[in-house]
C-alpha cells in the first residue's frame, strides 16, 4: 500500500493514511502488507508555514514519521519516502535523522520520489560516505507510455543505484486507458492532453492497434511497463473491484514483440542520456 502524510489535501490532510491504519485495526493485517508513506509537504495549518513544518529537515522527518505512525495505527513503516527533492537541507542532515529512526525500528528501508538522476546519485554517495546508512532503495516517478522522460537520467541512476523503480500515474491520468463504463475522465491530465488534437490522433492510433490485438488499452499499459528494465511494479489506484481486477491481469499478459514494436512506434522514447540531447 502507497500513501503520503499530505494525501486527502486541504483540511483532510493525513485523511489517507487514517483509512489504512482503521483498516489495519481491524486485526491481523499489518503483517500482510508491504507499507509505503511519505513526507515532505506542509502539515500545518493553512498560513502556519514555518521552516520546520515541511520539507526534509531532520526536526521536520522526525516529527512527520511519529505523525504518521500514529495516524497509520502501525509501529514500523516499510518504506519511508522523500515526496520531493529538498535544495536546502543537506543529506548528511537528512540521513543522520534516517540512522537514527532506522535504529529505533520506526522505519525500515528508505525510498525516494520525484527525484532526479543526479539527486538519487547524491543521495546514495553521501550514504556511502557516512557508513552504515542505507541509502535510497526505491524510486517513485512518473513513468508510462506517454511520459518516458524518466529514461534519460531517472531510470539509469536507479538502475546503476540498485534502486527499484515504482511508476505511478501508469495510465498517464486515464489518458492511456479507456474508463469502465466508456468515456474517459473529464478532468486533470486526461482532459488537458486530450484537448491536444496530435496528442488525441496518438491516443486513437493506440486504441486501434490494442483492438486489433485483442488488449484492452489499461492492461497493456500497465503489462508494458512490467517489460521495462527497472521497473519493480507500478501503482494502481483502482476505484472498483473491476478495475483492480484488470489491473492484475495485466500481471499475467504477455505483449508479443509485434505489440510492443507498434508501442514504441506510437510512444516513441527519448533515448537515454547523454545521447537523447548530445548526438
Amino acid at each position: 500500500m502507497d500513501t503520503a502524510n499530505v494525501y486527502g489535501w486541504g483540511e483532510n490532510k493525513g485523511r489517507t493514511e487514517s483509512i489504512i491504519g482503521n483498516w489495519f485495526a481491524k486485526g491481523e493485517r499489518r503483517d500482510k502488507v508491504v507499507l509505503a508513506t511519505k513526507m515532505y509537504g506542509n502539515m500545518a495549518g493553512d498560513g502556519e508555514a514555518w521552516p520546520n513544518h515541511d520539507k526534509l529537515s531532520a526536526l521536520n522527518i522526525r516529527r512527520a514519521v511519529d505523525a504518521s505512525l500514529k495516524r497509520l495505527q502501525t509501529d514500523y513503516i516499510d518504506v519511508y519516502q522523500f515526496h520531493h527533492i529538498d535544495r536546502n537541507t543537506p543529506f548528511e542532515e537528512i540521513w543522520q535523522a534516517i540512522d537514527v529512526l532506522v535504529q529505533q525500528g520506526k522505519i525500515l528501508y528508505v525510498g525516494s520520489s520525484n527525484f532526479p538522476g543526479y539527486k538519487i546519485a547524491q543521495a546514495n554517495e553521501v550514504a556511502a560516505r557516512r557508513g552504515g546508512t542505507i541509502g535510497l532503495v526505491s524510486e517513485q516517478c512518473l513513468y508510462n507510455l506517454a511520459e518516458r522522460r524518466a529514461e534519460m537520467e531517472v531510470i539509469p541512476a536507479a538502475q546503476d543505484y540498485g534502486l527499484g523503480v515504482i511508476p505511478w500515474s501508469p495510465l498517464h491520468g486515464g489518458v492511456i486507458k479507456k474508463e469502465v463504463q466508456g468515456g474517459r475522465r473529464a478532468s486533470g491530465r486526461a482532459a488537458d492532453t486530450l484537448a491536444d488534437p496530435a496528442a488525441r490522433a496518438q491516443i486513437q492510433s493506440y486504441e486501434d492497434l490494442l483492438e486489433k490485438h485483442g488488449v484492452e488499452p489499461g492492461e497493456a499499459a500497465l503489462a508494458w511497463l512490467l517489460t521495462r528494465p527497472g521497473v519493480t511494479g507500478p501503482i494502481v489506484g483502482p476505484r472498483t473491484a473491476e478495475q483492480l481486477e484488470s489491473a492484475l491481469r495485466a500481471v499475467e499478459l504477455e505483449l508479443s514483440e509485434e505489440l510492443l514494436a507498434g508501442l514504441e512506434e506510437i510512444f516513441p522514447g527519448t533515448g537515454p542520456s547523454p545521447e537523447a540531447f548530445a548526438w
